[in-house]
């Protein structure tokens, strides 16, 4: 193997494609959502209805790499650091440049959430704020994301100088731990068994994102490399197969719990017809996707992989990321979305 193949540059197109892709996602549930004005009632700017749902989708996508960054190291393993360390000087300041990117964005969102909760105010004060983090769960909860994403950014400028004496599995823990608090502030709050759901919302959100996280890291930063790529993607498979497994059961669980516990117009016209059900169709469509791409890298690339054999992984891997960031796209707006009858 040669030094350039060790130290291939980054494919930058990959994580364009996912990003694309989640914004796409969001602004389709965005349209899908949309309703007539209600006469008398003061709604948030365009500015605002819009700007959330891609402020969280950005949320979201920088804390897929920054949990993708640290889960990286773990997958290529410690024992060989000359294989190892030109891949890693690469992920580490990225992984500082993501979970900051995670702090920013909390703190947008919350200032946009802000001025939703109160859409008659011109403009907004940090009292407005101080009122929004007190008063609403969601706020208590950005605070909390952007306070562990900055946690994050200064562990892993520590790792910066000391390298893999800071354990990549303490920016991993953390990363996992910092998503947390948003999903609890969804929904099903008022249902009597929702701590049944809550837990499988969390386990839905860390399944999800260190799946796509994994992949992530690795088509981006490993994919050139095929002596630390035959090492990372078995191990890889594995944690892939349970995470698909988690995220798809968690996933159906929840949008379908959430559709009976708000009847509208029964429940089958509830998934088809309204906005909600849709979404969720789609984002449910999206992982079948996801699964069979997955499928076809493991029984069809990880053989040849394996082997050391130059693959198509790369485009195959970049196409599954892609639909990743469709359904990230959906699940925003189905977070934050009622189910109604259109």
């Amino acid at each position: 193997m040669t030094q350039a193949e060790t130290t291939a540059k980054p494919r930058y197109s990959t994580l364009l494609c996912v990003v694309t892709a989640g914004l796409l996602g969001a602004l389709i549930g965005v349209a899908l959502m949309s309703t007539t004005p209600v006469p008398g009632v003061v709604e948030p700017s365009a500015v605002v209805s819009a700007g959330i749902p891609v402020v969280r989708v950005l949320l979201d996508l920088a804390a897929v790499t920054t949990i993708g960054l640290a889960l990286l190291s773990v997958l290529a393993g410690y024992d060989r650091p000359k294989l190892t360390e030109p891949i890693m000087r690469l992920a580490r300041p990225a992984g500082v440049a993501a979970a900051l990117v995670w702090a920013t964005a909390a703190v947008v969102a919350l200032v946009l959430q802000t001025a939703e909760y109160k859409p008659g105010s011109s403009t907004l004060t940090a009292g407005d704020i101080g009122d929004y983090i007190v008063a609403v769960g969601a706020g208590k909860a950005l605070v909390i994301v952007a306070v562990l994403a900055l946690v994050h950014a200064g562990i892993g400028a520590l790792a910066l100088r000391f390298g893999e004496k800071v354990p990549a599995e303490v920016r991993v823990g953390l990363g996992l731990f910092a998503l947390l608090p948003l999903p609890v502030t969804g929904h099903a709050s008022n249902w009597n068994y929702h701590d049944y759901t809550m837990i499988s919302m969390e386990l839905h959100v860390m399944s999800a994102v260190a799946w796509t996280g994994g992949l992530g890291a690795m088509t981006v930063l490993l994919v050139a490399n095929r002596t630390l790529l035959a090492h990372a993607l078995p191990r890889f498979s594995k944690l892939a197969t349970l995470c698909l497994v988690l995220s798809a059961a968690t996933g159906l669980f929840n949008g379908l719990v959430e559709i009976s516990l708000n009847p509208t117009i029964g429940f089958w016209a509830a998934i088809f017809t309204t906005p909600y059900g849709q979404l969720f169709v789609l984002k449910f469509l999206c992982t079948g996707v996801i699964a069979l791409l997955g499928a076809y890298t493991r029984f069809r690339l990880m053989p040849q992989i394996v082997r050391h054999n130059r693959t198509a992984l790369a485009a195959w891997a970049t196409l599954e990321l892609t639909v990743m960031g469709l359904a990230f796209g959906f699940a925003v707006v189905l977070t934050r979305a009622p189910v109604v009858a259109s």
